[in-house]
């Protein structure tokens, strides 16, 4: 990967997945084309220089879906009773770990269907999630990073959190700074 493909990556990754890569969210998806950039190495380094994964979840004619994920919040995101319960329904068990999960989760993309349980993946309220399931996307209380069913003075406390996130590292890259620095410097401001 040339540098400049890497920065172009880093800020599609500021971009569309800040909150996550700051840690107060668990995991982002991000379309990218396929022949963007080759990101084997880069996602080697990535996850060997943070507590960041990245995994394709499907791909799709030329672009793919990537899937960037906090390991430790998504482990707690999932292990939540009433989230294994919710899951069980779409053939998640709790004796799958969560790379099995995401396995499943990734092989119910591959269906046609785009799997609405994601939601819970991307640390989405189950109620929202539920919501929109029940609701096939209509009838919302408010619309932003996803659509809020419930609790909406919450959701939009939490999407100004997500833009400062994104504006803070968004920012230090444009300053110049790399991927790391800037999360390293972001997480201080935060």
């Amino acid at each position: 990967m040339s540098e400049l493909e890497r920065q172009s990556f880093e800020r599609t990754l500021a971009v569309h997945s800040a909150p996550t890569l700051l840690g107060i969210k668990c995991a982002n998806l991000i379309s990218v084309a396929i022949d963007e950039c080759d990101m084997c190495d880069y996602t080697q380094e990535f996850e060997y220089r943070s507590e960041l994964k990245m995994r394709v979840l499907c791909k799709c004619h030329d672009r793919r879906l990537l899937y960037v994920y906090h390991e430790m919040l998504l482990r707690m995101q999932l292990s939540q009773p009433e989230i294994l319960r919710f899951l069980s329904q779409y053939g998640y068990t709790e004796n799958m770990d969560l790379q099995q999960k995401l396995a499943h989760l990734a092989s119910r993309m591959q269906c046609g269907n785009f799997p609405h349980e994601i939601g819970v993946f991307l640390g989405y309220p189950l109620a929202d999630v539920q919501g929109f399931i029940a609701n096939h996307g209509k009838n919302c209380l408010l619309c932003g990073c996803w659509k809020v069913y419930s609790d909406p003075e919450s959701a939009r406390q939490t999407f100004a959190n997500y833009d400062r996130c994104r504006e803070i590292l968004c920012d230090k890259l444009q300053k110049g700074c790399g991927l790391f620095r800037a999360l390293e410097l972001s997480k201080e401001e935060l």
